[in-house]
């Protein structure tokens, strides 16, 4: 545990907890290697994690693919599309 805290600032009761935390959700699995106490990552508990991330980023992606495309139009003096919001010269 002092090789995982090391590089944080955390003290070893904090990475203990953090550990429990990983083991109760099925992310790693500890065993038990006389004074050891071994920790594995589980790479098919973080699949479904995985999945969840790549949606979002193709969602982020192609949002700023649009920013993009807004942005160029703005730039290069076009008028945007879409609303602007003043209502009151109609």
């Amino acid at each position: 545990m002092g090789e995982l805290a090391e590089p944080f600032e955390m003290s070893l009761p904090a990475v203990s907890k953090h550990l429990k935390v990983l083991e109760r959700a099925g992310l790693i699995t500890r065993g038990r290697e006389a004074q050891f106490r071994p920790a594995r990552i589980e790479p098919k508990a973080l699949m479904g994690v995985d999945a969840w991330i790549e949606d979002y980023r193709r969602l982020w992606s192609e949002r700023l693919d649009r920013l993009e495309d807004y942005l160029r139009e703005i730039q290069a003096g076009a008028a945007p599309t879409g609303k602007s919001g003043n209502q009151g010269d109609e």
